[in-house]
């Protein structure tokens, strides 16, 4: 079977995009790579995107001269997890104190890791984790 690398994009669907450029870049320091109308995308890292899309906004499909993307969408909370070193978890629970971002979560994980959870305006669950959780990470 042909190997899977890395996965490259994570998509959240928000209600509202300025909302969430406020938060995403503001709170939590995200560089933007490109803003439309119905789609904000943010580097993470240098390494991955984390695609923003208004709500509602691609349940069609999208052509153009260059080919098509079919349509997708999402409902409800949903959970991505941002990897951090070790010795920044204290930094980032000081930054999201000062932002005024509630932590809802804490987990010390069986390999050593420690994971902090925090929600977005449109209540999206998001993880901060340092190295120690999985084999890989």
């Amino acid at each position: 079977m042909p190997r899977l690398n890395r996965i490259v994009e994570t998509a959240l669907y928000v209600d509202d995009l300025d909302r969430a450029a406020e938060f995403y870049e503001v709170k939590l320091g995200l560089n933007s790579m490109l803003r439309t109308r119905t789609l904000f995308a943010y580097d993470i890292g240098g390494q991955n995107v984390l695609l923003l899309f208004r709500r509602g906004a691609s349940v069609e499909t999208q052509v153009s001269e260059r080919g098509s993307i079919p349509p997708h969408d999402g409902q409800g909370p949903l959970h991505i997890c941002f990897a951090v070193d070790a010795d920044e978890l204290a930094s980032w629970e000081a930054q999201l104190e000062q932002q005024g971002v509630s932590i809802e979560g804490r987990m010390a994980w069986n390999r050593g890791g420690t994971s902090i959870y925090f929600r977005d305006p449109d209540g999206h669950l998001l993880e901060i984790m340092t190295p120690g959780n999985w084999p890989n990470y």
